[in-house]
């Protein structure tokens, strides 16, 4: 096929990557042609340099290499796009792995990050070096194509050739670096290319940042990894306006309350439509008749967010729904310890505020506040392991546990991020099957009633998930070391129902009691449902007659110190699910959505359910 019968298909197939990514149209033609035909050609055009700081010692963020052209380049010349190799693709949680599998790898990385000879240093030292390191010259891009799998659409991250890597950054740069993955072959590269005219021995750059910062202060945070940064000792953290709130939110509309849900009979039977299969397979209370079209229903349990509250209450105003409007200021992680922080007295304490939520930044609109804090606890001697977490993600999918600060910085680039305290010291379990202290969570079922009043429930049959390896701060690959959820996959899953887990709790802990310990989880919740309901929508949950709602909340427990120097355990909130999965509640519980059912609809309190409106 001659060069333009190549063309054709290859603009075809690339067209939507090569705009998206800004590749200049005049560039096509040859770039097909390269990757056809294999032309790696950069090494004509550019000389990659060793920097001499001669008798001034090299600093952290001075750079190793830098690369210079031999060649006047013209930014109209659609010769001048250049193909650059990767030398190493990976995913963060395999990458360890992948460089004790292949030495040579380890001598190029730590060739091409600058890291000196040093012959006392074994081999897992030097690739913990490299790790440390890398995130100067990683890159990242993720695969969004139709039919892709969750797990598979996690970010990937690479390092490119010497060459590439050796480009240095500019606010004003003479040439763009963009990843391109050619579809035949499923590899990609990056293209090099001017973006003005440039002079043989002029240094090649490139924005490291490109259309990432979102104001001057958020740019200096972004460039961390390269650049001095002089943080201030400033932390507060302050509410964001009510357009936060709304941004990248669906609309939704808000109910007409004054549409009163008529009286029911209360021997009349009310009809269910549930689009979650174990509803329809272990609703058995006679009160209740599972129906499969929307319109005979009294009840509705959809599985998809449901927005269209105000047409519900002028349509329908005798029919439930299981959503409250914005109960997504509970369900997504950067909007929840948004709302948790409120009536807090000191948002600028090095101490978690309040004691129940770790310490939580957005690493999008909170860099700068984030790095300040890290820098604070680094000056105190404090540990400094956070966890970063996808706002809207499950499973732990996309989620890092690290004490490395140039590896958080970089994290936002695979989508929006929080950064949270890592709690190191979390009471732990022991296991005899396999004879280690382990951590573990609890899941507590909520059952939102109402608004204004708050009317809130626990199911008191509680829910736990542990480790499969002793605890440790290290090693944090290590899924089931530091990861309660093993009921994906083909890890090991350890099942304990919450009666023999009180009573295996007492002979582990005898002096704390866990009436207590649960009791101030229960105040938790109900401070932080205080929270969520204490604004008006969109900055808080919107009451609506119609609406009944049941959520998950997970929760770990800590050692802590109060006031007086003793030590307690201290509830630490991680996360709160909406449409959680109940197949163990299901499996355990019998009766569990009966019991759910008639607390929510009945106006009944099964001895299950236990109301934490207004517990002390």
């Amino acid at each position: 096929m001659d060069g333009i019968g190549k063309e054709v298909p290859f603009i075809a197939a690339h067209r939507p990557q090569l705009q998206l990514s800004g590749v200049p149209e005049h560039f096509w033609p040859l770039l097909c042609k390269k990757l056809s035909d294999q032309i790696f050609d950069a090494g004509d055009a550019f000389s990659l340099l060793l920097i001499d700081y001669e008798d001034s010692p090299k600093q952290y963020h001075d750079p190793t290499w830098t690369v210079q052209t031999t060649r006047n380049m013209n930014a109209s010349d659609s010769t001048q796009i250049f193909l650059i190799d990767h030398a190493w693709t990976f995913r963060t949680h395999l990458a360890r792995q992948q460089l004790r599998q292949v030495p040579a790898l380890v001598q190029r990385l730590s060739n091409l990050i600058g890291l000196p000879d040093d012959p006392d240093v074994n081999e897992e030292e030097l690739i913990q070096k490299i790790f440390d390191n890398i995130w100067k010259y990683a890159q990242t891009y993720s695969l969004n194509t139709e039919n892709i799998s969750t797990e598979d659409s996690i970010p990937i991250w690479y390092i490119m050739d010497e060459l590439g890597s050796g480009i240095q950054h500019s606010d004003e740069p003479n040439f763009r670096c963009v990843p391109f993955i050619h579809l035949p072959e499923g590899v990609t590269y990056s293209l090099l290319f001017p973006v003005r005219n440039v002079k043989a021995g002029d240094i090649v750059t490139r924005n490291y940042i490109e259309n990432l910062a979102e104001n001057e202060e958020h740019r200096r945070a972004m460039l961390l990894p390269w650049q001095e940064y002089e943080e201030s000792d400033d932390y507060t953290q302050n509410e964001p306006d009510k357009d936060y709130f709304l941004s990248g939110h669906i609309e939704e509309s808000l109910p007409d309350t004054s549409r009163a849900r008529a009286a029911r009979n209360p021997d009349q039977i009310l009809k269910v439509f549930s689009e979650y299969p174990r509803i329809n397979e272990n609703l058995t209370h006679p009160r209740f008749e599972i129906v499969d079209n929307e319109q005979s229903a009294d009840i509705l349990w959809f599985t998809g967010h449901f927005k269209m509250y105000k047409e519900l209450s002028e349509i329908s105003p005798d029919k439930f729904v299981n959503q409250f409007p914005f109960e997504n200021v509970l369900t997504i992680k950067d909007l929840l310890c948004v709302i948790a922080r409120r009536s807090t007295k000191d948002c600028n304490s090095i101490k978690d505020s309040p004691a129940w939520l770790p310490k939580t930044f957005n690493l999008k609109s909170e860099l700068d506040k984030f790095i300040s804090y890290y820098r604070k606890r680094e000056s105190l001697g404090l540990d400094n392991h956070w966890i970063c977490k996808p706002f809207n993600l499950a499973r732990g999918l996309d989620t890092h546990i690290t004490d490395n600060i140039n590896f958080i910085v970089r994290l936002p680039l695979t989508g929006p991020k929080i950064a949270q305290k890592y709690i190191e010291n979390p009471v732990l379990f022991y296991r005899p099957d396999c004879e280690s202290k382990v951590k573990f969570d609890v899941r507590y079922v909520i059952l939102l009633k109402s608004v204004h009043p708050l009317r809130l429930y626990v199911y008191k049959n509680f829910f736990l998930r542990f480790s499969n390896k002793a605890f440790a701060l290290n090693n944090f690959d290590e899924y089931e070391q530091h990861f309660t959820v093993m009921n994906y996959g083909d890890t090991n899953l350890f099942r304990m129902m919450c009666a023999d887990f009180v009573t295996e709790w007492h002979n582990q802990y005898d002096g704390y009691n866990w009436t207590e310990v649960e009791n101030n989880i229960y105040k938790m919740l109900r401070e932080l449902f205080e929270r969520a309901t204490m604004k008006p929508a969109p900055c808080g949950i919107a009451e609506s007659p119609q609406s009944r709602a049941l959520y998950a909340a997970d929760i770990m427990l800590a050692w802590d110190k109060n006031d007086k120097g003793e030590t307690i355990i201290q509830p630490k909130l991680l996360e709160v699910n909406w449409m959680p999965d109940c197949n163990r509640a299901c499996q355990y519980y019998p009766q569990f959505y009966n019991d759910i059912f008639s607390m929510l609809f009945l106006d009944e309190e099964p001895e299950t359910c236990k109301d934490i409106s207004t517990i002390n």
